[in-house]
């Protein structure tokens, strides 16, 4: 089984690396330490090209007292030491994130398992590529054109605007027809029509929350948690108990899911979280997707973090258990 673990993290949680039971990512770091993994973490800056070799500087994380730790010193490695790299920062999706992808361009993946791959991430656009499901969601347009966007509006008369690179709902606008502010609203998010968004049709069951769907590989988990928009807002925008409550999919959503969890993973996009409304896909988060651990724990009374170690392990397994037997029949 492959043990050299090295997690692509984001700058705050390096800054505040000690367990927070809100970040998947010290989940699922914790987990690996638990199961004598070893496990290296770096944040993007650390990643670089030397002799056109993929490269990192990165730090050793140790758990002790329940709690993880890393050690200061960075210790240079080829990204292909790793058995499997987790390449996991928040967007925003910047030239500097980028960037960072482009070193995976330079890493062998008949040895290391990227998850998700880089490229990949990099290829595929959090709410503009959910296009690839015409079937599965809202309507909705992409431009910087002023004039196609106040026409959709009109004519869907409730919609949402959304910047294509942003989380955590950061730049989302409710815009309705006849609102004096829309224009501005456009402009504004457009930077004058130099910049692509997405508008989609308003969904009106938006207001009980959106589902978020976890898929590993090709699988779709059953455990899902509902988040609740806040008093006097439109969407959910804060990550505190109070806006959770149980869900279950149906059976449309479960094989909607699947449908989009087999796509997906064959471009190398094996953790995905499906953000759904009314059976619809409105966001399909690819980047650094939150499992919502705590909140599952919570809701269903178990220990959802084994569970999706185990499918983790199961799909590392099964990835290099391929690899071999493709090498075996060269």
């Amino acid at each position: 089984m492959s043990k050299n673990i090295l997690f692509i993290i984001d700058e705050l949680e390096l800054k505040y690396f000690e367990f927070n039971d809100l970040v998947t990512n010290f989940w699922f770091i914790k987990e690996f330490l638990k199961r004598n993994y070893n496990v290296d973490v770096a944040i993007k800056g650390d990643l670089y090209i030397e002799k056109a070799t993929a490269m990192v500087l990165s730090r050793k994380s140790y758990i002790k007292n329940e709690d993880i730790f890393y050690e200061k010193e960075q210790i240079k490695h080829a990204v292909n030491d790793y058995d499997v790299v987790f390449f996991r920062p928040d967007p925003p999706v910047d030239i500097n994130y980028i960037n960072a992808c482009y070193v995976f361009d330079f890493v062998d993946k008949k040895k290391t398992l990227l998850l998700n791959d880089p490229t990949e991430v990099r290829n595929f656009n959090e709410k503009f590529h959910i296009n690839y499901f015409p079937e599965f969601v809202p309507e909705n347009i992409v431009t910087n054109n002023s004039e196609l966007i106040m026409n959709f509006v009109d004519e869907k008369e409730e919609a949402i605007l959304k910047p294509l690179n942003r989380c955590f709902g950061s730049g989302v606008y409710y815009m309705k027809k006849g609102d004096k502010n829309l224009l501005t609203i456009i402009n504004n998010m457009t930077e004058d029509g130099k910049t692509l968004v997405m508008v989609q049709k308003y969904i009106p069951e938006a207001k009980f929350g959106d589902k978020r769907v976890l898929i590993i590989g090709n699988e779709v988990l059953d455990e899902c948690i509902q988040k609740i928009p806040q008093e006097n807002n439109f969407k959910f925008a804060v990550h505190s108990d109070r806006y959770f409550m149980d869900a279950k999919l149906s059976e449309n959503e479960k094989q909607m899911a699947e449908s989009i969890a087999k796509i997906l993973s064959e471009r190398g996009l094996y953790l995905v979280g499906l953000d759904v409304i009314n059976e619809k896909v409105i966001e399909t988060n690819v980047t650094s997707p939150c499992y919502f651990i705590r909140e599952i724990n919570q809701h269903y009374g178990i220990h959802f973090e084994e569970k999706i170690m185990s499918k983790i392990e199961k799909l590392i397994e099964n990835h290099f258990a391929t690899e071999r037997m493709y090498a075996l029949n060269k």
